[in-house]
């Protein structure tokens, strides 16, 4: 063999060497980072488990001036103010990742992870909500946060809490918290039953707030404006609790809900582009999507197929194959804005990757005007915008904080920027954190490991200083649904079912069910809860054949087993298919008979219902009070 084909084969090997250097990217590895980041976003009382060391207890006043306790949550980017709307978006897609691809963090060692970051927020979204039409939905304000630079666990600026109420509506905020809690409901069905029924009870009640009392939040909380302003309106995030309430319930009246006002709330009508903390209805026409490839569409079949266009539009222009596609950069990431575009990758990128399997699941392609796409042609989509993400773009750089060995240094981020509280505990003064820390030069003391910060410009141009907070400020909302599709990616190529046998929207049937006794939030640490002295048992007490169907009777006997009378009864009942007797509907609700106004202590009531199912309803008492 001569020398100059010994040479053209070692370049040819190099080569090879370079092209896998460039596309392997370690998506386990990624993905245990893009978690950790949660923890660095934390309020409150941090735990004992806490990973990010540099981190300490912050916000532990939050909500005091106004009577009731918000310590906890997150704080939504580099800022040190606690925004609800974003972090509801990210508590909901986060668990829209667990509940695709929980499988693959579990077999990753993540879910726990995972599970702990929704907790995080799920446990502060329940404080925010004390009464059913009262939602606290922020803390402190950008104003007075954006004048100074300090770190979370000394700052100095204000912490007022703001509200939305009947008389001051936000069906926006309402409706994404509704969804949050809904989506969350299913995270711990299994794991934390009681857990799961409470997140669920508020996530009913606040949807009907979010419903009966309409309105902008960013109208009720007006320092909002500036900064997550709800510009699509609330139509969207209606139809986006319903839908994951539906998921969580496999209640009629929310898929009833979407199809009767799919047409008129937008669902059907607007051609997305986009899917975000603001915008969505790409995400709606998605789940309605799966719904319909599901067989569940029903009554509502003709308009659920007109969503699922919409979901099929947004997916094409992912791939420039549709009339209207969304702009990419010469180097391949889509690009929408020059203000945090990486939300928008990485929220697109989970959607694709969630469709691909829903329509491998359902054995077709995707139906596009610019010819058909496959599955795995979309799920490529998906991963090479992941793939920029962590470094395959014209810059070679990777926009995860701590991923590779070229990324950004300079983050606009108060915490990361500041030496951490815990190595020096020296006061830093509003205004002198901005001459001390945010205008030096040098790499952020701590690293903050995971964050996906806002990304290139239009094209591929990257400036890694803390100044430039359009691309170098990471946000909880961009990291949400890159847990999804990371977790996704590391399964390589192969189609996962993800539509059969569907969603089990409730654990196995059981005789007794517990509900948890409403009570106002303690000032002080919550002892172990008591069992519920309202008791719920069922028995079946005919079933009969007819037109080759069968149909069974169930007797259900509620028991007052306190020492006071029930005065106040909510009955929540889902996985019904037919005729119910002996309580009155209320809404979405059950509650006590026409003849019946209250239950004394030591008594029953029994009410019967008929349904085409071997296995029991679902009831539980989701509110009572006792007197």
């Amino acid at each position: 063999m001569g020398s100059t084909t010994t040479i053209s084969i070692l370049v040819l090997l190099l080569l090879g060497l370079v092209q896998l250097a460039v596309s392997g990217h370690d998506y386990k590895q990624a993905l245990s980072k893009s978690i950790l980041f949660f923890e660095a976003q934390r309020s409150g009382h941090l735990p004992p488990n806490q990973r990010v060391s540099w981190r300490s207890h912050s916000g532990l006043y939050d909500g005091k001036s106004s009577g009731v306790d918000l310590v906890g949550g997150y704080y939504d980017a580099g800022d040190n103010v606690k925004f609800g709307l974003p972090m509801a978006f990210t508590v909901t897609t986060m668990c829209w990742s667990i509940i695709e691809y929980g499988g693959q963090l579990k077999s990753n060692g993540e879910l726990g992870h995972a599970i702990d970051a929704v907790k995080w927020g799920t446990d502060y979204f329940i404080k925010t909500h004390p009464e059913p039409n009262v939602l606290y939905g922020e803390v402190g304000d950008g104003k007075s946060d954006h004048y100074c630079w300090q770190r979370p666990e000394e700052m100095t600026t204000d912490r007022k809490a703001y509200k939305i109420d009947r008389n001051n509506p936000g069906s926006d905020l309402a409706g994404e918290t509704a969804a949050a809690m809904a989506a969350a409901s299913i995270v711990f069905r299994r794991s934390d039953p009681s857990y799961s029924a409470e997140l669920l009870r508020h996530a009913h009640q606040l949807f009907e707030f979010a419903d009966k009392y309409r309105g902008k939040y960013d109208s009720s909380i007006t320092v909002a404006q500036k900064y997550y302003r709800s510009v699509s309106g609330y139509n969207d995030e209606l139809l986006w609790a319903a839908a994951w309430l539906y998921q969580a319930t496999n209640d009629k009246y929310y898929l009833d809900y979407l199809g009767k006002n799919g047409d008129s709330m937008g669902g059907t009508g607007w051609s997305m582009t986009e899917f975000g903390w603001d915008v969505k209805y790409a995400g709606v026409q998605t789940l309605v999507a799966k719904v319909l490839m599901q067989g569940k569409g029903g009554e509502h079949t003709a308009v659920f197929e007109r969503y699922q266009q919409k979901a099929e539009q947004f997916m094409c222009s992912l791939l420039g194959k549709s009339t209207k596609n969304i702009k990419k950069t010469p180097g391949g990431l889509i690009f929408r804005q020059s203000w945090n575009n990486m939300q928008f990758v990485t929220s697109a990128s989970f959607l694709a990757a969630v469709y691909s399997d829903y329509l491998s699941s359902s054995k077709r392609d995707l139906r596009c005007s610019q010819g058909n796409i496959s599955p795995s042609q979309l799920l490529d989509f998906s991963k090479s915008q992941v793939d920029y993400i962590l470094g395959d773009n014209p810059r070679a750089t990777s926009y995860m904080v701590g991923y590779g060995e070229n990324y950004p240094r300079q983050v606009h981020h108060r915490g990361s920027s500041i030496v951490s509280f815990n190595v020096d505990q020296k006061f830093v003064t509003c205004r002198g954190g901005y001459a001390t820390w945010f205008s030096r030069k040098g790499s952020d003391p701590n690293v903050l490991t995971g964050a996906i910060v806002g990304g290139p410009d239009a094209y591929d141009n990257f400036a890694d200083q803390r100044d430039n907070y359009e691309q170098t400020e990471p946000a909880t909302y961009n990291n949400a649904p890159l847990l999804g599709v990371l977790a996704r990616l590391i399964s390589g190529p192969t189609g996962f079912d993800q539509l059969l046998p569907g969603v089990s929207p409730t654990p196995s049937p059981v005789i007794i069910k517990l509900a948890p006794v409403p009570k106002k939030k303690p000032t002080t640490p919550p002892v172990a809860s008591s069992p519920s002295p309202i008791t719920i048992s069922q028995k079946m007490t005919l079933s009969w054949k007819n037109e080759g169907k069968v149909y069974y009777r169930y007797s259900t006997r509620l028991t007052n087993r306190s020492t006071k009378t029930l005065k106040i009864l909510k009955i929540s009942i889902t996985k019904l298919y037919g005729p119910i007797w002996g309580v009155t509907k209320t809404g979405t609700s059950f509650t006590f008979p026409s003849w019946m106004q209250s239950l004394p202590a030591g008594k029953s009531m029994e009410f019967v219902y008929i349904h085409s199912a071997a296995s029991p309803a679902d009831v539980l008492v989701s509110n009572y009070s006792l007197e």
